[in-house]
């Protein structure tokens, strides 16, 4: 697939999404960028800002196979995973298989469940695979998990471990609507009965499997200059030696904000990284991988800020 056919396929996924989602313009862009870069978002926002179903609406748009699980907080790894049960008939252990064999898995208030449970995503999310009873089994090589969480409420959730966290490329925060697009919203929605579905306000499977592999595969036509690479490495590393933020981003946060800004180049049909598509996604990788000092905490300090002063003061190559 060309560079050109991955820009018009995003077009078209765009299109279809916008069916259903009214002012989400900038959320579905980063989703693009993550499923091309094969990466994974939590989406965190108030309740009824539309995170679960502009979910189900990606995933009718992708053609892919979809997978949701409510987090709650009697949850089980088994829940998630599957289970070997004893086949009486056989006299065999038959694996049962969990919601996480599919290709899009929304985790609903992912933080509504212990950490043991959170856990159970942890090797799936990393190597797309899963191991039960010492038995590895694959998952699709799609596989892409958006998470939602509720930052309102502070009972019955649990906070996100860090190792689960750094896994996600993107922490995307969904803002209320304008006013003109709320209206347009009770204009769409506000005289239907029962509850929505994609496939009824239009959305239809502009894509498969295959063309999804192929767009990934067209980032390989994309360069990213030495001084990119460097650029993305003196910001991140910036990030460590700040005397505001008590924790650091991870190599691992260099390389997919590296791999991000190639996807982005991609999906505006650009055969090169720029420093400007660096800049545009620093915020959403690394905002949930930073922890603020208990100095910059008292001092109500914000992280998307302190973010935005390292791009400014970071030299970007011209």
């Amino acid at each position: 697939m060309t560079l050109d056919e991955v820009r018009n396929l995003a077009g078209a996924i765009r299109a279809e999404v916008g069916k259903a989602i009214v002012g989400q313009d900038a959320m579905i862009d980063l989703l693009l960028v993550a499923l091309v870069s094969q990466g994974h978002v939590l989406l965190e926002g108030p309740p009824g800002t539309a995170k679960t179903f502009l979910a189900q609406s990606f995933a009718t748009a992708l053609g892919l196979d979809f997978g949701r699980i409510q987090f709650t907080p009697d949850l089980l790894p088994g829940d998630i995973l599957g289970s070997n049960l004893f086949n009486f008939q056989t006299s065999q252990f038959t694996l049962t298989r969990g919601p996480i064999f599919c290709e899009l898995l929304l985790g609903d208030e992912i933080n509504r469940t212990p950490p043991k449970t959170q856990a159970a995503l942890l090797e799936a999310m990393q190597e797309r695979r899963v191991t039960l009873d010492g038995e590895t089994h694959q998952l699709p090589p799609r596989f892409m998990v958006v998470a939602t969480q509720n930052p309102i409420e502070n009972q019955g959730v649990y906070p996100l471990p860090e190792a689960q966290l750094d896994r996600f490329l993107f922490k995307l925060l969904v803002p209320y609507p304008s006013e003109p697009e709320e209206a347009r919203i009770v204009a769409s929605y506000g005289s239907r009965q029962g509850p929505q579905r994609p496939a009824d306000l239009g959305v239809a499977s502009v894509a498969n499997a295959a063309m999804l592999s192929a767009a990934s595969a067209a980032l390989a036509h994309v360069t990213c200059a030495e001084e990119i690479t460097n650029y993305v490495v003196r910001l991140v590393r910036a990030t460590r030696d700040h005397a505001e933020l008590a924790v650091g981003a991870s190599p691992r946060a260099a390389v997919m904000l590296a791999g991000a800004a190639r996807a982005r180049a991609a999906l505006d049909g650009r055969a090169y990284v720029i420093p400007d598509d660096v800049k545009a996604l620093a915020v959403p990788v690394l905002r949930h991988r930073l922890s603020l000092s208990p100095a910059a905490e008292i001092e109500g300090r914000d992280i998307e800020a302190l973010v935005a002063e390292m791009i400014e003061s970071t030299q970007a190559p011209r």
